[in-house]
């Protein structure tokens, strides 16, 4: 067996893995894993690439991270035998004003441990991973993918708030995020749509955070999530776009600012709206009408921006759903495209249902796409392009 490289995209509560062929230009995959760290039952669940289960594995109780990283780094070279395990790779959330992948090292590691304030629910999780292979593995190079890059092509307007200039000059602007998952989207829709994937395209990554971006000539021209993931479209557990007076009164009614961060971050979106639940599964399937009101306040804010993003495009030729939610709620699905009638979206209901690939009616001004992403994939594909 040739030489292979392992992604890591660590979260708050899941560790989702792969294992790929070091093939250039495009990796071939070999595993894919999840862990799942909390809840009452943390487990193992590893799939082959036609996704059958090879194995299903529970922890009686919630395991350290380290010895989950470990674990898998075990199992990664036992499935290799005679081949070499020859880089892991990274999904780190904020890489500031980087435009690509870097190799770890420990002055990396510091930059962007600094940055954790502005990413306080990926940050951390994705340097505990770095460390917990450099800790295993000291000789093992190791690659950071930025979820900021892909939007390193926006306009300088586009990064702007309307602050004072030396504000922007220390690095207060808008960065932008889920860039692995549009890189990804935007290289899928080239190869389905060789001619339409030029044209003027409003990706949507929907799922526990969810952004949109405004695709044109297949790079990023606007996205709605900013100086950090808060910003934007309503989330699994927060706000989204806020009036910055909300903030300030908050805290001038004495809450502490880590608390006013917790409130934003963790108690909010469709969690906080609905007094139930964060998950679109279990709000679609309830009949509160808390729950009701969750679900179309985040299809109206998906609407709203939607709009936003067509006016900077000057145009909209299509919609991509990805994501937890884009790819698995045709209800979802079907709200929105029903809500850019106005522009000419018309949905197949029966391919809506199926929820693959095509979607958009035959009579439809725009293109109505279903692509599942893949970060772990173009985490691969950078970590290639660097390992050595």
């Amino acid at each position: 067996m040739t030489d292979a490289v392992l992604v890591l995209n660590a979260g708050s509560s899941t560790l989702k893995f792969g294992l790929f062929g070091a093939d250039i230009p495009h990796p071939r995959p070999l595993l894919r894993g999840l862990v799942e760290i909390a809840g009452e039952r943390p487990s193992l669940v590893v799939r082959d690439p036609a996704g059958t289960v090879l194995e299903r594995r529970e922890w009686g109780a919630v395991p350290e991270f380290e010895a989950v990283v470990a674990d898998i780094l075990d199992r990664t070279e036992t499935h290799l035998g005679a081949g070499r395990l020859a880089a892991v790779g990274h999904r780190v959330v904020h890489g500031r004003d980087r435009t690509g992948p870097a190799r770890v090292s420990p002055q990396l590691l510091d930059e962007l441990e600094a940055l954790t304030p502005l990413a306080p629910l990926h940050q951390p999780h994705n340097l505990a991973a770095i460390r917990a292979v450099a800790a295993r593995r000291p000789d093992l190079p190791q690659v950071a993918s930025f979820d900021t890059a892909f939007h390193s092509t926006m306009p300088d307007l586009a990064t702007r708030f309307a602050l004072p200039e030396a504000l922007h000059a220390r690095g207060i602007r808008r960065y932008g995020f889920h860039g692995l998952s549009y890189a990804w989207l935007a290289r899928r829709l080239a190869e389905l749509d060789p001619k339409g994937a030029g044209g003027r395209w409003v990706l949507m990554h929907l799922g526990a955070g969810a952004s949109l971006c405004a695709l044109k000539d297949g790079t990023s021209r606007e996205t709605t999530m900013g100086f950090t993931a808060l910003d934007g479209l309503v989330m699994g557990t927060r706000c989204g776009s806020l009036d910055p007076g909300v903030v300030l009164q908050l805290i001038r009614d004495g809450i502490a600012p880590d608390e006013v961060e917790d409130i934003l971050s963790r108690q909010s979106g469709l969690l906080g709206v609905s007094g139930l639940s964060s998950d679109m599964r279990v709000l679609a399937q309830s009949e509160n009408p808390a729950a009701r009101r969750a679900i179309d306040l985040f299809v109206r804010r998906i609407l709203r921006e939607t709009g936003a993003l067509t006016a900077m495009l000057g145009g909209l030729d299509g919609v991509v759903f990805s994501g937890g939610i884009g790819e698995h709620s045709a209800t979802v699905r079907a709200a929105v495209a029903d809500g850019l009638g106005w522009l000419g979206a018309r949905l197949d209901r029966t391919a809506n249902a199926d929820g693959r690939g095509d979607i958009a009616a035959g009579d439809s001004a725009v293109a109505l796409r279903v692509i599942p992403t893949d970060e772990e994939a173009m985490i691969a594909e950078e970590t290639v392009g660097l390992r050595g």
